[in-house]
């Protein structure tokens, strides 16, 4: 096919628009040599950091005025490389959130791995969009979605999508769950087509997300119903029952039940099976938020607690929790595949699909979730199981709720510690109590205890309330833990305890 611009001499380049008659400049290196010096330095600063983090302080504060040195203006012109990387190490590098070193157990974070930050450089190299398109990467993450459906028991025809972490899981399995159950066309008519009000169901101990996700869908907090918990921390299967009957009998429409599997304050699984039975006879969504504890599964001390976890109609994961991908990798995944594509596919003119070249792909991951701009975050996922293999995975979290239990016998032994709920999965939660001290006294103390735990750098609890008891909360969902970094947080928290104990 002739083309009147095939013979460059035929170009005009305008006096503006041409290019220079040197080099044409660009962001590479001007030294290539210089820049692979730079990168093995950075290579083994960072190998370093990891091999040696537990020699450090768990966190340390910034030195007074040290957040000035990030109100600088934006930089104009080019600084050289390896003072722009002096500035990281002297600035940066130093203070991290804390989550990699073994005595991290506040909030629940994974601690990352070394294959992990590499892949993680190797996905930036590559630097590819897995929106869609005909390339490896969008093969990776259809790879590593078939490999979480059978570590969780969905089959096969399931549908998945690799996302930030488990809020946006969440947000996308709702999605799904809303437009399914709705009964008309959520995405034509908006919630304006809605005869009744959707209502939506979870236990007191849901994760906050979910309620930003039922908000974010237009239903408003008062359309989850936060249903109260057993002594266990579990959902009631009762009050979740006549909730629902209530609800129908007032001219509500019930759509859907969020399962917990991992309660974030305490570990707790709700009765899954229980819940898959209801919504059954209900015909209601079940949708399980498994941030915590889905990928337990692994686990031969666990997976027995999860049953019923192949009987939901979605299910939130995030592997930067207990499978220590580096943040962020959370997925979601759906039974149906359809309905989930349903709910998110658009394709205008622009992203049409093709049979041949870089626009045909078996699968195109932007019809599934709301991102078309996607980075190659599976490429972390899948050297990781690679490199380590499920089983070990399953090893190391095993081996967390033993700690969790080992840290249990400790705080019993201790007349001055005293353990504020069952174990559930790897959380133990607790506080430093002392005679003829009110609830007040013991919350002062027990916050005077944590913040000297972190600011010492020996430990990183975190912290909860549980039945109006202020607590601490170790989440033990970190591989470099050893036995005896439980040992020093008690031996540590009784110290602390002592010298805040006004008695």
């Amino acid at each position: 096919m002739s083309n009147k611009y095939n013979d460059p001499k035929d170009i005009n380049l305008s006096p503006t628009t041409a290019a220079p008659d040197a080099a044409e400049e660009s962001l590479d290196p001007q030294d290539w040599e210089e820049m692979r010096a730079l990168g093995h330095r950075m290579m083994d600063d960072a190998i370093s950091y990891l091999q040696t983090v537990a020699e450090r302080p768990v966190w340390q504060a910034m030195p007074e005025g040290h957040e000035q040195q990030f109100n600088a203006p934006l930089p104009r012109q080019p600084t050289p490389a390896n003072e722009v990387y002096e500035e990281f190490l002297q600035n940066i590098f130093q203070y991290p959130m804390g989550n990699i070193h073994p005595r991290f157990w506040a909030w629940y974070m994974g601690s990352g791995t070394v294959m992990g930050a590499l892949a993680d450089f190797l996905s930036a190299t590559m630097n590819s969009n897995v929106g869609g398109g005909n390339h490896a990467a969008t093969l990776v993450e259809a790879q590593v979605i078939n490999w979480l459906k059978e570590l969780v028991g969905l089959p096969e025809s399931a549908s998945g999508l690799l996302v930030g972490g488990a809020s946006m899981a969440n947000l996308v399995g709702l999605t799904v769950a809303r437009n399914t159950q709705a009964g008309f066309d959520v995405r034509q008519q908006g919630l304006q087509g809605s005869p009744k009000k959707l209502m939506v169901y979870a236990s007191s101990e849901i994760h906050s997300c979910n309620q930003k996700a039922v908000e974010l869908l237009g239903l408003g907090t008062d359309s989850l119903r936060k249903i109260a918990v057993t002594s266990d921390y579990r959902m009631d299967m009762s009050a979740l029952q006549d909730a629902i009957t209530q609800d129908r009998a007032a001219g509500l429409q019930p759509i859907c039940v969020i399962g917990t599997s991992g309660t974030i304050n305490t570990g707790a699984i709700d009765p899954l099976n229980d819940i898959a039975d209801l919504c059954i006879k209900e015909n209601l969504w079940f949708h399980i938020d498994g941030a915590i504890g889905a990928v337990a599964m692994l686990a031969d001390n666990i997976k027995e607690q999860l049953t019923g976890l192949d009987r939901a109609d979605s299910i939130a994961l995030d592997l930067h929790k207990w499978m220590h991908v580096p943040f962020e990798a959370g997925c979601v995944l759906v039974k149906d595949r359809a309905a989930h594509r349903d709910a998110f596919s658009v394709t205008p003119e622009y992203l049409a699909r093709e049979a041949r070249g870089l626009a045909a792909g078996r699968e195109w991951f932007s019809d599934y979730g709301v991102e078309l701009s996607r980075s190659f975050r599976a490429l972390k996922i899948w050297m990781s199981l690679k490199e380590h293999g499920a089983e070990r995975y399953g090893r190391m979290m095993a081996r967390n709720v033993e700690q969790a239990h080992y840290l249990g016998t400790l705080i019993e032994r201790e007349p001055e510690l005293q353990l504020m709920a069952a174990i559930g999965l790897d959380i133990v939660c607790f506080r430093y109590q002392a005679e003829g001290l009110d609830e007040p006294a013991l919350e002062v103390i027990n916050k005077e205890i944590l913040a000297e735990l972190t600011e010492q750098g020996i430990a990183a609890p975190s912290y909860t309330t549980l039945k109006g008891k202020y607590c601490l909360r170790v989440a033990i969902a970190n591989h470099r833990s050893k036995q005896e970094d439980f040992d020093v947080l008690v031996s540590e928290i009784l110290r602390l305890g002592s010298m805040a104990n006004p008695e």
